[in-house]
C-alpha cells in the first residue's frame, strides 16, 4: 500500500490548488486526481446530491488503488465527508475554511470569507465559526459564479474582474483584516485578489494546511512512500480537457488532462 498513489478529487480544476501543495511536501508519492468538471459548482447542489457525487468520486479512486482520498473541496468536505468516512476503509482527509487562523490573529476583529452557497451554509463552517470566531465579525459572502468562471477558462476576463470587485469592495469598507478564501477554485484568483485587497489584508487559504495533515496521516497510517520508484501522477476530467490542460501545463509541462466518460 505504501507505493500506492493519494487520490484527490474535486469540483473541477480548483482541487490542483490542493494537490500542487502535497506534491510539494511529498514529492515521492504518486497521485490521481479527478476533476469532476461536468458536476461543477456543488455549491449550488443539495447535501444529498453532493453526498452522492462524493460517493461516486471516491469509489473510482478506490477503483484505481488509491490508499488515501483527500476530498479537495470545501463544500463536499462540509457535506459528504462523515458519511464517506463511515462507508470507506481508507483515511480520507477533508478541506476546511481557514477562519480559526485569521480569528484568532485578526487586529480588526473583522474577518471575510470567500465562500460558494454550500460551504457557508453548512454546520461545520458555522461549528468552527462559533469556536473560534468569539469576538470577531466574519463577513460572509457568496463568491456566486467565480467557479463557473475558473471552469469556463475565464479566469483572467472582465466578467470575473467585475464579480471579485462587487463581493469584495464591500468587505474592505467592512474594515476586514483577513479574508479567507472558502472554495479550493479561489486561490487562482489570488493575484486579482490582491491588487483590490493590497497589502493591510490578508489572504488565507487552506492548501498548505491540507498537505501537512496529509503527511501527518500517512505517518500514522504507515502508508509513506519510503521507496519512491516510478512515480506517477494521472490526472482525469470529465469535461473538456482545455482548462484543466491549461493550468497543468504552468505546474509541469509533461502532464497531461486525460477525458473520461464518468
Amino acid at each position: 500500500m505504501r507505493k500506492s498513489p493519494i487520490g484527490i478529487f474535486d469540483s473541477g480544476v480548483g482541487g490542483l490548488t490542493i494537490y500542487e501543495e502535497i506534491h510539494k511536501l511529498l514529492p515521492q508519492e504518486s497521485i490521481i486526481y479527478l476533476a469532476d468538471s461536468k458536476n461543477a459548482p456543488y455549491g449550488e447542489k443539495s447535501k444529498e446530491e453532493i453526498i452522492e457525487i462524493s460517493d461516486k468520486n471516491t469509489a473510482f479512486l478506490l477503483s484505481k488503488g488509491c490508499k488515501l482520498i483527500v476530498v479537495a473541496c470545501n463544500t463536499a468536505s462540509t457535506n459528504a465527508v462523515y458519511y464517506l468516512r463511515e462507508k470507506y476503509d481508507v483515511p480520507i482527509i477533508r478541506v476546511q475554511p481557514a477562519i480559526k487562523p485569521a480569528a484568532l490573529n485578526s487586529k480588526t476583529k473583522v474577518v471575510g470569507i470567500l465562500a460558494t452557497k454550500g460551504t457557508l451554509k453548512s454546520e461545520l463552517l458555522f461549528e468552527t465559526s462559533q469556536r473560534f470566531a468569539q469576538g470577531v465579525q466574519v463577513v460572509e459572502q457568496v463568491g456566486e459564479g467565480l467557479v463557473s468562471l475558473i471552469e469556463s477558462g475565464k479566469m483572467h476576463s472582465p466578467e470575473m474582474d467585475a464579480l471579485l470587485s462587487k463581493y469584495i469592495s464591500p468587505m474592505i469598507e467592512k474594515n476586514i483584516d483577513y479574508l479567507v478564501l472558502g472554495c479550493t477554485h479561489y486561490p487562482f484568483l489570488t493575484p486579482q485578489i490582491k491588487s483590490l485587497v493590497g497589502d493591510e489584508i490578508i489572504i488565507l487559504d487552506s492548501g498548505e494546511a491540507i498537505a501537512r495533515q496529509t503527511k501527518v496521516i500517512l505517518e500514522q497510517e504507515d502508508l509513506i512512500n519510503d521507496k519512491p520508484t516510478a512515480i506517477k501522477r494521472v490526472f482525469y476530467t470529465n469535461k473538456n480537457t482545455a482548462v484543466l490542460q491549461n493550468i497543468l501545463d504552468e505546474f509541469d509541462e509533461n502532464l497531461k488532462a486525460i477525458k473520461i466518460d464518468f
